[in-house]
This record gives structure tokens, sequence and C-alpha cells, in this order.
């Protein structure tokens, strides 16, 4: 989940079932071009998220993406991975921002598709193939994404309270004419940990002109009152600093303990699994589903538990993080759907020979 290429592991030669060699991209981590009236960016893939959103900031635009250690982060890693965190409600995921990818095949050969414009039909749409494919299918060396002019105002509204009145407010906002950027809901666990009330959480971000901002705050505020629910609003550093404690809060990888799950449900069951399920910190977007829990302990059969729960709404849980006996007493990635198969003619397709990160993610039980 750190997003970094750094973990793409190849054989050391063929028919070596016992050396493993690491190959980095860590030095690939140059601008290739920012054509800023087309609102695109080219990078290579070892370059630091922040690095390239510092980039961007000089010339008022931004990638709209927040992953999971945004410092660390690598662009390439961030596609391998396609981490794309609150901000897909607005922007929508990581594939549906990048334009353009180059790789490097298994046979060696640099392969090229999409292009460095919007408006783009030629060739395969690899970039999606490749997007969460976690470097089975080649090495991303070089990527092209679409960008967006930096907004002029940010303010963000916390609605706290029960469960009922919480899951009313989320749809009433979801179906409104409201435009916000990030739609997330929280655990009551995690609610009191940031210190933000009581009961569960709904945090909306908005994020446009300033009187908009304003106005969309205080309609989702008006709610909110109406359900009973408690409201508080927050923006500058402040609001800055709150997104980033949730984050750091959420991917925290100091405690070795710790267990880190993406889950993702039926959006209409997301205010009921976030309190019902027995996790100590979650946090859903109400508009996907998807989301991320974290356990600082818990068995194998906790998260097994946990898992059917979220497959009995319609979901799945795969572990990102754990420690190795937690890992050995489960199915990290959790997968019961129908595209082994073609995955598995996919991969044979572009690595023949399993080379890259092999017995990743196709094979039951891989880690």
């Amino acid at each position: 989940p750190r997003g970094e290429q750094d973990v793409v592991k190849v054989p050391l030669f063929k028919g070596d079932l016992g050396g493993i060699a690491t190959v980095s991209t860590a030095r690939l981590n140059r601008l290739v071009e920012h054509a800023v009236g087309d609102l695109t960016v080219t990078a290579e893939a070892g370059m630091k998220f922040a690095d390239l959103q510092e980039i961007l900031g000089k010339s008022g635009q931004f990638l709209p993406i927040d992953p999971a250690y945004p410092q660390q982060a690598t662009l390439g890693g961030i596609v391998a991975t396609a981490s794309a965190g609150s901000l897909r409600h607005r922007y929508r995921g990581v594939r549906d921002l990048l334009l353009g990818i180059t790789f490097v095949r298994s046979d060696g050969k640099i392969a090229v598709a999409g292009g460095r414009v919007v408006k783009n039909v030629a060739g395969y749409d690899l970039m999606k193939l490749f997007t969460g494919a976690y470097g089975t299918l080649g090495i991303i060396s070089q990527v092209t994404f679409r960008v967006y002019p930096l907004p002029e105002s940010s303010g963000t509204v916390i609605l706290t309270g029960e469960t009922n009145a919480l899951a009313e407010a989320a749809q009433i906002l979801l179906s409104s004419a409201l435009t916000p950027t990030a739609v997330d809901l929280l655990s009551p666990q995690l609610v009191e940990k940031q210190s933000l009330g009581k009961g569960s959480g709904l945090i909306v971000r908005f994020q446009s002109i300033a009187e908009s901002v304003k106005q969309q705050s205080a309609r989702l505020r008006e709610v909110g009152e109406k359900l009973g629910l408690q409201g508080t609003s927050c923006g500058g550093n402040d609001e800055d600093k709150l997104w980033q404690r949730l984050s750091e809060t959420m991917w925290d990888s100091a405690n070795n303990s710790a267990i880190i799950c993406k889950i993702g449900i039926r959006p209409s069951e997301a205010v009921k699994a976030i309190n019902e399920l027995p996790v100590q910190d979650a946090l859903i977007h109400a508009g996907s589903g998807l989301g991320v829990l974290r356990f600082e302990t818990a068995t194998a059969e906790t998260l097994l538990q946990v898992r059917r729960g979220c497959e009995a709404n319609g979901g799945f849980l795969t572990v990102l993080a754990a420690p190795t006996n937690i890992k050995q007493g489960l199915d990290v990635w959790g997968y019961t759907g129908s595209a082994i198969d073609l995955m598995s003619r996919i991969k044979q397709e572009f690595d023949p020979e399993n080379i890259f990160s092999p017995n990743r993610f196709l094979l039951k039980g891989s880690q």
C-alpha cells in the first residue's frame, strides 16, 4: 500500500527457484513534460507523488489523488496498487486519471499505450489493465495523468451522531445537487480518537470558489441539524491537519502488529457496516463503498468474520498489511469471483515465464 514499485520482483535467471531479484524504479524520477495548457503531466514512474504535487502546484494545478503514504508513494506504485483515496468521490479512480503508460515487457522490450492528450483513442486501453495489477504484468516506467486546477477554496463539514440519522444524511447528500469532493463515513472509535464528537461520523469536503464552499457547507449543516446530528466545520490549516491525521491514523505502520485491510461493500450498507463490523478504526467512502479497516490486534478468525460480513453485503476484504502469522492463517486476497481464469490467461499473455512478481495475486493464498 505504500505505492512503491520497488516491490516488483523477478527470478534471477530461468529455472532458478530460489533466487529473487528486486527491480527498483527509484532513479526513474524525472518530470518528462508538464503541458500546463492541456492539463496533462508526464513523469517517470519512480517520481514521488509529493514531488509531483509540488511541481504542479507552482502552476496552480494538482493531481487529484490522495494515496496512502503520500510522501513515500511513487507514481508507478500508485498505479500498480490503484491507491486513490477519498478524492475518488469527485475525480474517480486512478485509472480514470491515467492517460498514457510506458512499461517494460517480460521480453525486455518497451511498450507504450495511450498518449499525452485527454482525447486519445489510439491502441488498447492498457492503462486500466495495469492499474491495480501489482506489478504482475510488467514494470511501469512512465505515466501520463490528467491534472486539474487547484480549487480556490476548501471547507470540511463533520456530522456525528446516531446511525439511522447519519445514514439518512448521507443519502440526502448523495442524491442532492451538492458537489463534494470527498464523502467518508467514520467508525465511532475513529470519531472519538480524532476528538470529532460521539457516535458514527460523516466527513464531507467541499472545494470550489469560496462562496460555493460556504453555501454548500451551510446547507449540509442544516440537514444534519434537522436530523439531530452534531455538526462542525473547519477550513484552512485546521482542515488540512484533520485530513492528514485521518490518513496517518488509518495507514500508520509503526506498529508491526497492526492489520490494515481494504474493503468494499454496497454503499447502501456502509453506515450499518461501519457500526456493526468488529473493528477498531474504519473509514468507508460513502459514494463507492470502498474503504480501509485498521486493527491494532486481531486473529485470522476475526478477519474471516469481518470478511464474511463484507461478502454478505456484496463486497470483499483484502489484507494489505499484517504480521506473517496472520497472513499464513487465511487467503489475504479473499477473491471469490469468477475471473481467475481470465486473469491467469492475461498473465500468461504478458508474462509467459512468470517473471514479474511470481505467485502474487493469481495463486490462492499468495502474499
